[in-house]
Formats: C-alpha cells, sequence, structure tokens
C-alpha cells in the first residue's frame, strides 16, 4: 500500500454544464475511477483545480456587486470554490463508498498554503482563470473591470492573475494525521488559498496557486510515494497534435527535462504538470510521478499513462 496525492483539474470538473449539478454528475463519475483505485489497497489524498470555477465566481461576485454588498477578493474566492468543491467530492466518495459497503470517511480541508512575498510573478500576473473568451469579449472585459487577459494555449482568452510558486502547506501536520486515521482527504483545492507571512500572522493575498505546483508540494510534505496528475489524455506527448507526435510512456527526470527545455510542453497546459511531476521524483530515489487520464486510474500497474522516475 503506497501513499498517492491525485491532482484532478478544474476543467475536467466543469465540462460543458457549469450549474453545482452539472458538476456534480462529472465528479459522481470521476469517484467510481478513484473509489476503484483506493479499493484495489491505495491510500489517497486528493487535491483539484477550480480556474473556471473561482472565475464564474468572480464574475458572479462583480455582477452583483453594490456599496451595502461588496464583492469578495480572490483569497475569499478561492476558499469558497475550496469548500464546494471538496463538498462535491466528498460527497460522491462518501456515496460511492457506502454503495460498495466500504467503510471509509472522506474529509475536506480549507487548506492554506504559504507563498513568499517577493515572488515575481506578484509583478507579471500569468496564471489563466475563469472561462475562455474571444479576443473581442476578453478585450472589453479589460476595459470593463480593468483586469488583465491572455491567450490560453490556442483556446481563447483568459483572465490572468499572480501565481507564485507554492512552497509549504500549512495545515499539513493535520492531513498526515487524517491520512494516517485510514479516512481520504481532499485538500488543497484550487491550489490552496495563498498567504504569505508577516510575522507571526499568515495574510491572505490575491492570486492563485498552480494546482500541479501545490500537490508537488502536498507530496512532499505528507511524504507521498507517487503523485498522479490527472488529464485529459491517457499520456503526454511531444510533437503534440503533429503528425509525428510521440507518446511518453516511461522516462526518466533527465529525459523529462530534456523534453522541456526543447519547449514541447504549452507553458498554460502540459508544462506545469511536467515541471511539477519532474520536481517531485528529484526529491528522493523511490519517489515516481504518473500523469494520465482518469480512466487509466486502475490501471497504473500494468504501465499505462506516463510515468517519470529518477532512472
Amino acid at each position: 500500500m503506497s501513499l498517492n496525492v491525485i491532482a484532478l483539474g478544474g476543467n475536467a470538473i466543469l465540462e460543458t454544464d457549469p450549474t453545482d449539478e452539472g458538476q456534480k454528475a462529472v465528479i459522481k463519475k470521476a469517484a467510481v475511477y478513484i473509489a476503484d483505485f483506493i479499493a484495489a489497497g491505495e491510500d489517497v489524498i486528493l487535491c483539484h483545480g477550480n480556474g473556471p470555477q473561482v472565475g464564474n465566481l468572480l464574475l458572479q461576485q462583480k455582477a452583483a456587486e453594490t456599496e451595502k454588498n461588496p464583492a469578495l477578493k480572490l483569497d475569499s474566492c478561492v476558499a469558497m470554490t475550496q469548500g464546494s468543491i471538496g463538498y462535491w467530492l466528498q460527497n460522491a466518495l462518501t456515496n460511492e463508498f457506502l454503495s460498495r459497503q466500504i467503510s471509509k470517511p472522506v474529509v475536506s480541508i480549507v487548506t492554506q498554503v504559504r507563498v513568499n512575498e517577493t515572488d515575481p510573478s506578484f509583478k507579471e500576473p500569468s496564471k489563466p482563470i475563469g472561462p475562455f473568451l474571444s479576443k473581442e469579449e476578453a478585450a472589453l472585459e479589460a476595459k470593463r473591470t480593468g483586469g488583465s487577459f491572455k491567450e490560453d494555449a490556442g483556446r481563447g482568452y483568459r483572465k490572468v492573475v499572480p501565481s507564485p510558486m507554492p512552497q509549504e502547506i500549512v495545515e499539513k501536520d493535520v492531513v498526515r494525521s487524517i491520512v494516517h486515521s485510514g479516512a481520504v482527504v481532499v485538500c488543497a483545492g484550487g491550489g490552496g488559498v495563498p498567504v504569505i507571512q508577516k510575522g507571526t500572522e499568515l495574510i491572505g493575498v490575491e492570486a492563485v496557486n498552480d494546482k500541479d505546483f501545490s500537490a508537488r508540494v502536498l507530496a512532499e510534505n505528507v511524504n507521498a510515494e507517487r503523485l498522479i496528475i490527472l488529464t485529459g489524455v491517457d499520456n503526454i506527448y511531444i510533437n503534440y497534435n503533429q503528425p509525428n507526435q510521440k507518446a511518453l510512456e516511461k522516462v526518466t527526470k533527465e529525459e523529462a527535462e530534456t523534453y522541456i527545455k526543447e519547449g514541447f510542453f504549452a507553458a498554460g497546459s502540459m508544462l506545469p504538470k511536467v515541471e511539477a511531476a519532474v520536481s517531485f521524483v528529484k526529491g528522493k530515489d523511490h519517489r515516481e510521478a504518473v500523469i494520465t487520464s482518469i480512466e487509466n486510474l486502475v490501471r497504473l500497474q500494468d504501465g499505462v499513462g506516463t510515468t517519470i522516475t529518477n532512472r
């Protein structure tokens, strides 16, 4: 039995239906695969993205804003989406376990992640959040709100905010304790609420942590053996969507770093996943990272997906 940190993307939760019922339905399907994996004897900590969800929440906050009902800031919105998505995952997994007569509690934790105040991303926002917009829609929204919008991997324009590098999971000791009790933990949702330390005080900041880098820090902080990053494809590829595309199966950290340097992975898409995986694996010899689709979870022992190892 090994301890796995599984990172589930926010875009995978919000496919086409942005209602809570629509997203609950997607998570209910995901819970089947996760429960299969856990039933096979694996310990799991789940974290998830929240880009589309927190972006939509920010739009709702702005649309309803009045002097007496001011919009909440980004750190509060990240915490709100941690709570809502955490509840959806907690509820879906609990129900799936009950249907299988598996006695295993699930708990979700609103998680803070310490970042450095001097992180350069505060001067150069780059993290995309919210829905995809056309170039014209993005220009109008930028003019209306003063926000920054950038093109995202050929899929449209999205709002960008600071994305500091996560340094530490504040609640790491609690997470470890709960996992060792036999429960499934949902935490670090949306990369966790980014906080900076001022003396003895932690202060939330207007930023969004990258979910994959936070998952890497989480996996390190709880001494996990494996980091699993779920995405929309079975493997990572070089020359993706080109006639000569090649699926990567088992690669060393050195090979993965070479592909990164050669620019094979898109900055707003696969690059942070591969970088997070490599960084985690480099920490200790016995670690491995897997990037694949959720459908492949129970087939990891068969070598499906892309596995990154030390050697």
